[in-house]
């Protein structure tokens, strides 16, 4: 809220240089601000009083966005990474899918391993769980288990996160 649309009876005022100004009617915020050819915005509405600054808006609201995009370039994305096996894959084969996993997770991104099975290998899925563990313990040096191996219809599946 600025100028005008400030109804309350009493504001506790700060200054365009940071002082404080007291606890005052809005009415003399309001032509205070006025006199320094100012606006007056309400920074902290829930404090009782009301806390109001005499500053300028257009500056005020630009600083508010510029705040806002520092925040969102230092923030990263955490992507989950997918890796797909099956039951009957080979030592070699399971080497290059660990490889693959340790560079998503050196990158900081979550892995999400999913060992499918089709048509009779759904008979044998509890015999085939020691091939997700064995994956989480090749990678036990630099991730940790955040999701245990859980089935999921047709495929069993267990998510990895970088070690803190």
């Amino acid at each position: 809220m600025i100028n005008e649309q400030i109804k309350d009876k009493e504001v506790r005022l700060i200054g365009q240089n940071g002082e404080q100004l007291g606890i005052m009617p809005a009415r003399e915020a309001l032509r205070l601000a006025q006199e320094a050819e100012l606006d007056l915005v309400k920074i902290a509405p829930m404090a009782k009083p009301p806390v109001c600054k005499i500053i300028d808006y257009g500056k005020y609201r630009y600083e508010l966005v510029r705040k806002e995009k520092e925040a969102k370039k230092k923030q990263k994305t955490v992507e989950v990474k997918e890796i797909r096996l099956s039951p009957n894959i080979e030592s070699n084969d399971l080497n290059t899918k660990i490889n693959a996993a340790k560079k998503f997770i050196s990158k900081g991104n979550k892995v999400k391993v999913t060992l499918r099975f089709r048509g009779r290998e759904m008979a044998h899925m509890q015999s085939s769980r020691h091939i997700l563990d064995d994956f989480a313990e090749e990678l036990s040096d630099i991730a940790m288990v955040e999701k245990a191996p859980k089935l999921e219809g047709r495929s069993m599946s267990i998510v990895l996160a970088e070690k803190k």
